[in-house]
């Protein structure tokens, strides 16, 4: 039997970041995903999957990403119940993540994680003054591809 899920879309909403008594990691999201066709009216139709993800994954994934995040997940379809408060079966249908992927590059205001911003930086930093000096930094980088050749020896090789 086969059981595998790939999506790609963006975050609805912050994940869902809480912890089982045991101490383990669990995060809850959202994933707003386009349809490939248009409606009849020309505009897409959008899909709202609803997915968790475990462990060190999950802590991870709730510190790089934020709402409208674009992310790439792979994972599983798992359905379980539960009754709810009003004794009510609830059914649920979610995509467990096993792995994912961040699909565009971390805006300014998010340089690290959440959980590991400089306690000194101050919310209202001025983000021209920041993307000028992130492109310095780039332009300074001996590694860089500069359009030039890169002359290498075979000495130069460690193998």
């Amino acid at each position: 039997m086969l059981n595998s899920v790939a999506l790609t879309g963006r975050l609805t909403k912050d994940v869902d970041l809480r912890y089982t008594q045991s101490g383990t990691a669990v995060g809850s999201f959202t994933i707003a995903v386009d349809r490939q066709f248009r409606s009849a009216n020309g505009e897409r139709e959008t899909d709202f999957i609803n997915c968790a993800i475990w462990r060190k994954s999950a802590e991870n994934f709730a510190n790089f990403t934020h709402k409208g995040s674009l992310v790439g997940i792979e994972g599983h379809i798992q359905t379980r119940t539960y009754d709810n408060a009003q004794g009510q079966k609830v059914f649920v249908t979610e995509v467990i993540v096993e792995n994912f992927a961040l699909l565009e590059p971390r805006q300014t205001s998010q340089n690290s994680p959440k959980s590991q911003q400089p306690a000194n930086r101050s919310a209202t930093t001025n983000t021209s003054q920041t993307n000028s000096n992130v492109s310095r930094a780039n332009t300074t980088d001996q590694f860089a591809n500069n359009g030039q050749p890169i002359d290498i020896q075979d000495d130069d090789l460690p193998f």
